[in-house]
């Protein structure tokens, strides 16, 4: 049996990823919505697969890809399920690049380490005050994207790896958006208009540049 391509299945990942940020982002859920949201990062997690890439690469993308299903369903008990799926991926990703030859915790600047823990804290704040029930997930999930951030500027800018930290940055820019449009903006605020946007470019964005990191395409 011939199988896809490492560039056709991320070709064809590219193709849902349009697919839901033109038609499906910013509607009500649907089994179809769930369907081409998850497909969007599962087939990078394929690509990945075919591409031989690091086992921790295929366990971050796949876990994201279930963290993006339970997140298209509704209630709360799909939102926490999404959350903790997330974050798993965000640890298997920060395994990942602390695994990378060369990484080195110690050169990663002090005024970036600095500027992100006080944008952890201060997201912290907020959302303890902002999220209601759900401050405690929310709250666990901000130190682990942190660290997602922080373990990527670890990577060295070597050949393709450069793509890493730009793609962690701007990860973590999608989670501060989405964190915003559930809990911080007011249901009539007019950047709702375009945040599912922003929120599904961005995201899907860094998931490619991961893979185009650390995968031959």
């Amino acid at each position: 049996m011939l199988l896809p391509s490492t560039a056709a299945l991320t070709a064809l990942a590219g193709l849902c990823a349009l697919a839901y940020l033109l038609w499906f982002c910013h509607k009500p859920s649907s089994l179809l919505k769930t369907l081409v949201k998850t497909a969007s990062v599962l087939l990078l997690a394929g690509a990945a697969w075919r591409a031989d890439a690091p086992a921790l690469l295929l366990l971050a993308l796949t876990l994201c890809a279930v963290g993006d299903f339970f997140l298209s369903r509704e209630g709360e008990s799909a939102f926490l399920a999404g959350v903790a799926a997330f974050a798993a991926g965000h640890i298997a990703y920060i395994a990942l690049f602390l695994g990378v030859p060369g990484s080195d915790i110690a050169a990663i600047p002090i005024a970036a380490i600095i500027a992100l823990l006080l944008f952890a804290a201060a997201m912290m704040i907020l959302l303890y005050r902002h999220a209601g029930p759900l401050r405690l997930a929310v709250l666990f999930y901000v130190p682990v994207i942190v660290g997602m951030g922080l373990a990527a500027m670890a990577v060295p800018a070597a050949g393709a790896l450069w793509l890493v930290l730009p793609a962690a940055l701007v990860f973590m820019a999608s989670d501060t958006v989405l964190a915003s449009e559930l809990f911080l903006l007011r249901p009539d605020h007019p950047m709702r208009r375009i945040t599912p946007f922003v929120i599904w470019t961005l995201y899907w964005l860094a998931q490619l540049g991961f893979l185009m990191g650390f995968a031959v395409l």
